[in-house]
């Protein structure tokens, strides 16, 4: 882990953003891997739904690297690219990044994950995902 990697923010819009609190982390400030796992799946369903048009199931975490630990009071900004589509699934890339001393603008990748989630219908069973519009 290299904790002098300095970045900056992505172009474009996070999916989400996020600052953990107190209740997400250890008594030593360390916020809960879990915690950090539960919101890259909220960002990578975001996209996924878009896609899927609808409801979404995470049925795998392809990966998952924690590269730099997270602390209350870090803003995280949370990226998802689709990277994949199948007759019923999405791949999603999800990067993580934290601005830390907002004052001094210090960012760092925190976080990158790959999901898979699969479209389902009302009765929770997959479904074909809808062709996209033609241009």
């Amino acid at each position: 882990m290299n904790t002098n990697e300095q970045t900056t923010l992505p172009p474009g819009m996070p999916q989400l953003r996020v600052m953990p609190m107190p209740a997400d982390a250890n008594v030593h400030g360390d916020v809960f891997g879990g915690w950090i796992m539960s919101q890259v799946d909220i960002a990578g369903s975001l996209p996924a739904v878009r896609r899927a048009n609808g409801r979404v199931a995470t049925i795998a975490v392809n990966s998952f690297v924690f590269k730099q630990p997270v602390f209350v009071g870090d803003l995280l900004s949370f990226y998802s690219t689709v990277v994949k589509v199948g007759r019923t699934s999405i791949t999603v890339n999800v990067e993580v990044y934290a601005e830390r001393n907002r004052l001094q603008a210090d960012v760092v990748k925190v976080t990158e994950a790959t999901l898979t989630y699969v479209a389902t219908g009302e009765d929770r069973k997959p479904r074909l995902l809808p062709a996209l519009p033609q241009d």
